[in-house]
């Protein structure tokens, strides 16, 4: 099995502009398929960082001298990269969606497909489980994490049915969460609404915004100077908190301006917003909803 196709390949590489002699690192390395990309356009003297945190990921580590995995989460990123003696890197590429792997393996739990257990960790080491946010956040909890992170409408009254059914006993599996919902899974909407039902519990567990709101506030003493930032999102939340840190380098209000009116960013973006073409959908569905934006470091 495939452990994962890598989206926008190209695209996201050739972002990078990589120099033969750069440091380069590839803070979501999953199977591997954008680091191949950066390590054949690398010399003898270049270098590349990954990291993964997944243990499955760990098996695909690649034979290369220019090449380090770092078993650790990419929030960590520059904290790990000081223990290599690096301080500085050419380019960072980040492709922050849940790889094919991670989908399919059903007791992972990350699929609508499977019945599993409640569990969506990216790492086994973590404690929060799918389990502990359905079984042990309050309602309130619940509605936030669902309208939040899910941007579904009924989310008050999603987070109530759970409330009420796990009284009764705790909601073990993925199939027992379709039950407790049932009513709200619209026909021929039902996908969609779990889908995001599960997006929202996802990202809660692995708290994924408050982890790429960390990442990306170490980019700009990471970059050099004309070093290049490459990121693939795939839902809004994501998208949105990268287009404003690219923009403005924060992810609320605006930038001071100076006494010229003038305003001081760490970036400028490059190109425009890249989307997989039709093409790439069809080899890839989980491509459709990818996003690249590409920056530089001022």
């Amino acid at each position: 099995m495939e452990y994962h196709r890598p989206v926008l390949l190209q695209e996201s590489v050739d972002g990078l502009q990589v120099k033969e002699d750069g440091v380069y690192v590839d803070v979501t390395f999953g199977g591997g398929g954008h680091s191949r990309e950066i390590l054949n356009r690398l010399g003898e003297k270049g270098k590349l960082f990954a990291f993964d945190q997944d243990e499955d990921a760990w098996e695909n580590a690649l034979e290369d001298e220019r090449f380090v995995l770092v078993r650790e989460n990419f929030r960590y990123v520059r904290r790990f990269l000081r223990v290599h003696g690096v301080k500085q890197v050419d380019g960072v590429l980040g492709d922050f969606g849940v790889s094919s792997h991670q989908f399919d393996v059903p007791e992972r739990g990350f699929s609508t497909r499977f019945e599993a257990g409640l569990d969506m960790r990216m790492s086994k080491k973590s404690e929060l489980s799918a389990y502990n946010v359905v079984n042990d956040y309050s309602e309130e909890q619940l509605r936030e994490v669902l309208s939040l992170y899910g941007e579904l409408r009924n989310a008050r009254a999603m987070a109530r049915a759970v409330a009420e059914a796990r009284k009764k006993a705790p909601v073990n599996t993925t199939e027992e969460l379709k039950e407790v919902l049932k009513r709200f899974l619209l026909r021929n909407k039902e996908n969609k609404i779990l889908a995001q039902v599960y997006q929202a519990i996802r990202i809660e567990v692995n708290r994924e915004i408050e982890v790429l709101r960390e990442f990306l506030l170490q980019m700009p003493e990471l970059l050099k100077q004309g070093g290049r930032l490459s990121l693939i999102s795939y839902h809004s939340l994501e998208d949105r908190l990268v287009k404003r840190f690219i923009r403005s380098g924060m992810f609320e209000g605006e930038p001071e301006k100076d006494f010229y009116g003038n305003i001081e960013v760490p970036f400028k973006k490059v190109g425009g917003l890249v989307v997989p073409d039709a093409a790439e959908i069809e080899r890839n569905n989980r491509a459709r909803s990818a996003k690249l934006r590409i920056a530089e470091r001022i």
